[in-house]
């Protein structure tokens, strides 16, 4: 079997989600490792956290630049260069350990609330009767489920959506959301994403949770319907940008969800939603990253 190349970039676990979605579409990835831990008598003695190991098919030819170009961009939308981490990297070339597999062993269920979990779609699980379980691979798209930043929606999903409303995921990624709203009784979830490369993914995803779902490429300001809960899950700085947009696509008394935000850049999405007269009813938080629930 041929070899394959590991790529380790030094970044800011905060944006690991971020980084590895962008590995997935602009490098040949087959597969990312967050962080790994090694133990001794129940005491950690080491760790990668803040390193991503990314499995490559390849050595890609201009690396330097792609890295180089993605944390401009990244720069581009507000993050410093604390924020995203140094993206110092080394590559290397190893022998074949069947490292398709090797990056899965990584993953466990992730247990959201006592009602959600998220399932890699390789594991046995039973649910128990009032469990929404959602099954995914990880690392196909933005949205696995691990992140603090999807946790914080799929809370607010279980605390705020009404059954059979109808709801929209702006920046929709793995579809994880709209997924969960299906689960929870949405009568209709509509998902849009500017990278077109994640919509075949999110379709995947829904069909393999007997979740029906309608996703396409689109972006905010060009959706022509009005929903009664809304979630966008997108860097501080585009919430802000397209908050009205946002805005325009909800119902009268609609509710909306809005992450992606880390606890400093608050301010930010805060003030966009006093511009646009939204009402701020609750403030929920996990580690350093903030959702915002607001209503029309």
């Amino acid at each position: 079997m041929n070899n394959y190349f590991e790529l380790q970039i030094k970044i800011n676990p905060d944006i690991e989600d971020i980084v590895s979605e962008f590995c997935f579409e602009m490098l040949p990835c087959e597969g990312v490792v967050l962080a790994e831990e090694a133990y001794k008598d129940l005491e950690m003695i080491s760790t990668t956290e803040g390193t991503l190991k990314v499995f490559l098919t390849e050595e890609p030819k201009n690396l330097s630049d792609i890295l180089k170009q993605e944390r401009e961009l990244l720069k581009s939308r507000g993050l410093s260069d604390e924020e995203l981490g140094s993206w110092e990297y080394v590559i290397s070339n190893k022998p074949n350990e069947d490292w398709s597999k090797k990056w899965k062993e990584k993953w466990d269920i992730t247990r959201v609330t006592d009602k959600i979990v998220i399932v890699p779609d390789w594991l046995d699980y039973s649910p128990k009767a009032d469990e929404v379980v959602i099954r995914l691979e990880p690392g196909c798209a933005f949205g696995t489920g691990t992140h603090q930043t999807t946790q914080l929606c799929m809370k607010a999903v279980e605390k705020y959506m009404q059954k059979d409303a109808k709801v929209a995921d702006i920046g929709m990624g793995s579809g994880i959301l709209a997924i969960c709203a299906k689960k929870f009784g949405a009568s209709y979830a509509y998902g849009c994403d500017n990278d077109e490369t994640v919509i075949d993914v999110a379709k995947e995803n829904a069909t393999k949770n007997n979740a029906e779902c309608s996703f396409e490429l689109n972006t905010a300001d060009k959706v022509n319907e009005k929903f009664d809960f809304v979630l966008a899950n997108i860097l501080h700085n585009v919430l802000a940008e397209i908050m009205g947009d946002l805005k325009n696509i909800m119902n009268d008394n609609a509710i909306m969800v809005l992450s992606g935000i880390l606890d400093e850049k608050k301010p930010v999405v805060l003030d966009a939603i006093k511009k646009y007269n939204l009402h701020l009813i609750e403030e929920a938080h996990q580690d350093q990253w903030v959702a915002l629930v607001v209503k029309n």
